[in-house]
């Protein structure tokens, strides 16, 4: 009676393995990044194609990302390459993830087209983005500035990256502003924004070769319009001005 025992046994083991040998093994698994300590294990299964036209073929693939890191990953978009089995890239698409927790094991399917058939995967950062956006002031030539950094005068083309920003507004003659700014991830160039700056401190001399100074108005006639800017008394013709705005001031 022993001796079936062990027969059966054998066999048991033998349907075992057989089973794991047959189970589909990953197509690839990436650490990323490549130096310092991983922050993320990539594993990709097999690439399956869903269509082609001439040489384009489209690839869709089960991915699944693993957080090895001790911090969340809030937003991270990184460049899938796919070579062939000489190494040619013939593919490039793009891996978003957001929001995973340290050890957090999330998994998402990965649309790509190619050129041929994939024989490896590799991952590299993805080139912040950035948007052309004009930015200006009323009234125009305010100091700008961007998160701190010092940019020119409005109006002013800058580039900015998707996220959250802060510009900031400085002008003579005028109380200096904060204003908010975000970018979205769909965001495309083109766009302005402009910003009021805060109640004048001085009256404004607006002349008529488009230049702008700020000062104190002392008087004015049909011949000249005396001011005083920097504490010292300035005198301008009268038809160099073409308007004044004056601002309310407490009574002596």
């Amino acid at each position: 009676m022993p001796k079936p025992k062990s027969i059966i046994a054998i066999c048991i083991s033998i349907f075992v393995c057989v089973s794991a040998w047959g189970k589909d093994q990953p197509f690839q698994e990436i650490l990323w990044p490549e130096s310092g300590p991983p922050i993320l294990r990539v594993t990709f299964d097999k690439f399956k194609e869903v269509g082609n036209f001439r040489k384009s073929h489209n690839y869709v693939c089960e991915t699944t990302a693993v957080n090895l890191s001790e911090k969340i990953v809030p937003n991270l978009e990184l460049t899938l390459y796919l070579y062939d089995k000489n190494k040619v890239r013939i593919g490039e698409g793009l891996i978003s993830i957001s929001n995973v927790a340290p050890k957090e094991t999330v998994k998402f399917q990965t649309m790509i087209e190619a050129t041929g058939s994939p024989a490896s995967v590799s991952l590299a950062t993805r080139a912040s983005r950035t948007v052309s956006i004009t930015v200006n002031s009323v009234p125009q030539g305010a100091a700008l500035k961007m998160d701190g950094v010092e940019l020119g005068t409005t109006p002013k083309l800058v580039q900015a990256g998707v996220g959250k920003h802060i510009l900031e507004f400085s002008k003579e003659g005028f109380n200096p502003g904060r204003f908010p700014l975000e970018i979205g991830p769909h965001d495309t160039s083109g766009g302005s924004v402009s910003y009021e700056m805060g109640t004048a401190v001085h009256d404004t001399f607006e002349l008529r070769d488009g230049s702008v100074l700020t000062g104190d108005l002392q008087s004015i006639s049909g011949a000249e319009v005396e001011f005083r800017m920097g504490g010292n008394i300035q005198h301008l013709n009268r038809n160099q001005v073409k308007r004044i705005l004056l601002v309310e001031r407490d009574a002596p």
